[in-house]
């Protein structure tokens, strides 16, 4: 009698929090289907559009038959591992530990207050040796851990039980779980500590809320039952536009911390990490940024974990996949979630020009768009954004800021020839009825950018946009913001008007931190007199003979020096300079809206629910 093919038991120990090191397991029956299985760690992980190597993490590696005789093994390539199979082997387990000591929501985490898991960072993953489909079955996952500690994850919990692990032999609680398919064995995170999960119920759909800070500092209550408050309004203003989603039990992680941040969607689920400030009474722009990141994590639901590019619905774990529309998935969402956050009232309309003043700033001191289109920067997000150095956005774009700007030129134009009835946020709704996994779909499952032409040209007031959808994110140049902005009654101007009695300084077109008392340039803006001069990594030392060992020192050596020659002295690898030149007044880009807006803008940033 042939052995009955099933999923595998996945296993994970997190009671050697002190040691940063998990102990993991993967236990895999037979039958197998040749000599040997390979096992492959996934190197690519989804919503992160970046090959990582987790496997530089693991140490111990070690195989088993079902009876503890050791099975030969050897590392193939850069990721794998290959395991001789001895006639008669009915089941397999290997055993290894992994460092998990990366504070970052792309990876693992694990100290003696918590862990955060992903799978991806965590299992290596059979890619030979035993049916294919079988990845595909249902899968066990146990995990062991401090007896105080309490799950949060999107996998399916079918018991705890105190006791011993099998990894470690330590006294904890092992929780076990179960996941549908190989997708949602790897889109599901664990957060696991002390702290409770906070659930409630929204629309007849519940929410998780979990939360964790690196340092254990106290969480404000008041501060936290606003957000929560907040969440519910954003929860609720997705709704009005996608409708309420048949899939149940959504985590939402929240990793405070003392600088770092970060979001990345899962299957039902979001990390999100921001500096501890945005949940401390009056923060009030910390708090701005985690209810924007929140909104933008949660929309991901839709586009990105339903709504896929076509070549996503099947990963491949062990290479990039590339695409040419993250102008469309994160430019997208980006625009998206920050305009529910105004429409929903988790955002005041001041919150949002705030925050529009935020993005003009950072696109306006660089000028990669003059170099790169929006598809080209989506295609090649591998080696761009995500390998930036200092020159990087003098010839490069970023497609999430980017691409926000170009679509809300693009709904601009929508909303203008359909006389307010449509926008970008319907063609993304319309996108899920057409194409998105679990919103019952009437057309081929994911998207292509002819897809998205075809949507647009159908709806009302769309027709005759296909060529400039075309055009927008394929040309090299700025979207035209003025004009955006104008048709909804506003203008953008300078943030600042100077005084009449006001003395500016001149202008060195570079951005500057401080390092131990150090002046080190960091990168060029856009049309700095001295790009050719000074370099990322320099020093400016002293300016007309002045010590600078600060910002506010080098801003006070400048002022009154406009139009005139100004002497820079400056360190190069080591050496000393002198550099002369005549400076200019600083450029005054445009950046803040002002005036009232109108009846079109209005109705732009109002609520769609109860209609």
């Amino acid at each position: 009698m042939s052995q009955k093919s099933s999923g595998m038991l996945f296993r994970i120990d997190a009671t050697e929090g002190s040691t940063r090191r998990m102990r993991v397991g993967v236990e895999i029956e037979g039958p197998f289907t040749e000599s040997s299985l390979m096992l492959h760690f996934p190197r690519w992980v989804p919503g992160s559009y970046f090959l990582r190597e987790p496997i530089q993490h693991m140490t111990e590696f070690n195989a088993v038959n079902e009876n503890g005789v050791g099975l030969k093994f050897v590392r193939v390539d850069v990721d794998a591992m290959r395991i001789k199979i001895p006639v008669g082997t009915k089941k397999i387990t290997v055993a290894y530990r992994l460092l998990a000591d990366d504070l970052s929501v792309r990876s693992n985490h694990l100290d003696e207050s918590h862990m955060h898991m992903m799978p991806p960072f965590t299992w290596f993953l059979p890619t030979k040796g035993i049916d294919n489909e079988r990845m595909n079955q249902s899968h066990s996952i146990e995990l062991h851990a401090p007896a105080s500690w309490i799950p949060a994850t999107q996998f399916n919990l079918v018991k705890s039980v105190e006791g011993k692990g099998n990894l470690s032999g330590k006294k904890g609680m092992t929780h076990h779980f179960t996941a549908s398919n190989r997708d949602e064995l790897l889109d599901g995170i664990v957060e696991i500590n002390p702290n409770p999960n906070q659930s409630w119920v929204v629309e007849g759909r519940t929410h998780h809320l979990k939360l964790w800070d690196s340092g254990g500092h106290d969480i404000d209550e008041g501060m936290l039952a606003r957000f929560k408050e907040d969440m519910d309004r954003i929860v609720k203003e997705h709704h009005a536009l996608f409708g309420i989603p048949s899939w149940d039990n959504y985590i939402t992680v929240i990793q405070l911390t003392e600088k770092a941040r970060g979001g990345l969607e899962h299957l039902n689920s979001q990390t999100s990490m921001l500096p501890r400030q945005c949940l401390i009474p009056g923060h009030e722009d910390e708090y701005r940024d985690l209810v924007s990141l929140f909104s933008h994590e949660y929309l991901h639901q839709w586009n990105v974990k339903r709504l896929r590019p076509r070549n996503f619905l099947d990963y491949n774990l062990q290479r990039e996949v590339h695409s040419d529309l993250l102008w469309w998935f994160e430019g997208g969402t980006s625009w998206l979630g920050d305009m529910l956050c105004v429409r929903s009232g988790a955002w005041s309309e001041e919150d949002w020009r705030k925050d529009f003043m935020r993005k003009m700033k950072r696109h306006t001191i660089r000028n990669g768009m003059e170099f790169e289109s929006l598809t080209e920067s989506s295609h090649d997000a591998w080696i761009h954004l995500y390998r930036g150095h200092a020159f990087s956005r003098e010839t490069q774009i970023s497609y999430y800021l980017e691409g926000e700007l170009t679509i809300m030129e693009l709904d601009m134009e929508l909303r203008k020839r359909s006389k307010g009835l449509n926008g970008v946020c319907d063609l993304m709704a319309l996108l899920c009825q057409r194409h998105a996994l679990e919103c019952n779909p009437s057309e081929r499952l994911g998207v292509t950018h002819k897809d998205i032409r075809k949507a647009l040209v159908s709806m009302k007031g769309g027709g005759r946009l296909g060529s400039m959808l075309d055009r927008v994110v394929t040309q090299r140049c700025a979207p035209n913001m003025e004009k955006t902005m104008s048709y909804f009654g506003l203008k953008i101007e300078p943030e600042h008007k100077q005084k009449p009695d006001e003395t500016l300084p001149a202008w060195l077109g570079l951005n500057v931190g401080v390092k131990s008392g150090r002046v080190i340039i960091s990168t060029h803006m856009a049309g700095s007199p001295l790009r050719n001069t000074i370099m990322p990594g320099d020093e400016i030392v002293a300016i007309d003979g002045l010590r600078t060992p600060t910002t506010k020192s080098l801003e006070t050596a400048l002022k009154g020096k406009i139009g005139k020659e100004v002497r820079i002295t400056f360190t190069h690898e080591g050496t000393l300079r002198t550099h002369s030149l005549k400076l200019d007044e600083p450029p005054k880009h445009n950046v803040k809206l002002s005036g009232k807006g109108n009846a079109k803008w209005r109705s732009y940033i109002e609520t769609r629910q109860n209609k």
